[in-house]
């Protein structure tokens, strides 16, 4: 009987056994294998504290997680563009734990509101990566979630490219508010959550939607940045 269990157990194994999104290597039952994960890990800003790090000169207070080079911006394009929905488990997760790290999850419990797509781009996509974040995010640091707080109420252009002018610009007014879906927490402030910071033109459009409708805006956290380019000594 044992040897037919071992046998039976080996079959379960390989065929559960899944490969890194990243480097096509087996991941024994993880999402992404250890050498991925840890040149994700060694792109964080804090990585001796595993902390998040605040963005200087933010209108709102901002806080990231790690540099969009290297393998985080891979990571965040096969997430995005490949249909790898679930390297956004262990980014959110790191994310969560870094928050909770940094010791901001003290002063407050906020709502959480993902950046959302467009109606066109999220069915070409087939989901939301700042969603799917949140969704880990959350999970490790209990706070709720309003996936659909925010509705991307008209199409953008493309962000790539675009100076910081033409950013604003392009993204004015781009946001309503869903009440149904935030009027459970009307006196929890909203943190937004997003991919990637990089001029602030998307947070500064969806925290004036917020805030028009007099919701306060906690700040807003991120995976990754292109503001900063040297880790913070």
């Amino acid at each position: 009987m044992g040897f037919w269990t071992e046998i039976t157990d080996s079959l379960l194994n390989l065929f559960l056994r899944s490969n890194c999104p990243l480097c096509d290597r087996p991941t024994d039952g993880d999402i992404l294998c250890s050498s991925c994960g840890r040149s994700l890990r060694q792109l964080q800003f804090c990585p001796s504290r595993r902390h998040l790090y605040t963005c200087p000169s933010s209108p709102i207070p901002v806080w990231v997680w790690g540099k969009y080079q290297g393998q985080l911006k891979r990571a965040i394009a096969r997430l995005k563009y490949d249909n790898h929905p679930e390297i956004a488990r262990p980014l959110g997760q790191w994310l969560g734990e870094a928050w909770s790290a940094t010791g901001v999850s003290k002063q407050a419990s906020p709502l959480v509101i993902p950046i959302p797509l467009h109606q066109d781009k999220l069915k070409q996509r087939g989901f939301n990566q700042a969603e799917r974040l949140a969704a880990s995010f959350c999970q490790v640091t209990g706070f709720p979630l309003s996936a659909n707080g925010l509705i991307r109420s008209r199409p953008t252009e493309a962000q790539f490219g675009k100076s910081a002018d033409q950013r604003r610009v392009n993204l004015k007014d781009a946001f309503t508010v869903n009440p149904a879906r935030i009027s459970r927490y009307p006196s929890s402030p909203v943190l937004l959550l997003d991919d990637i910071y990089t001029t602030g033109a998307t947070v500064q459009s969806a925290t004036e939607a917020l805030r028009h409708q007099g919701i306060s805006v906690y700040g807003v956290v991120a995976i990754a940045t292109t503001s900063v380019t040297q880790p913070p000594v």
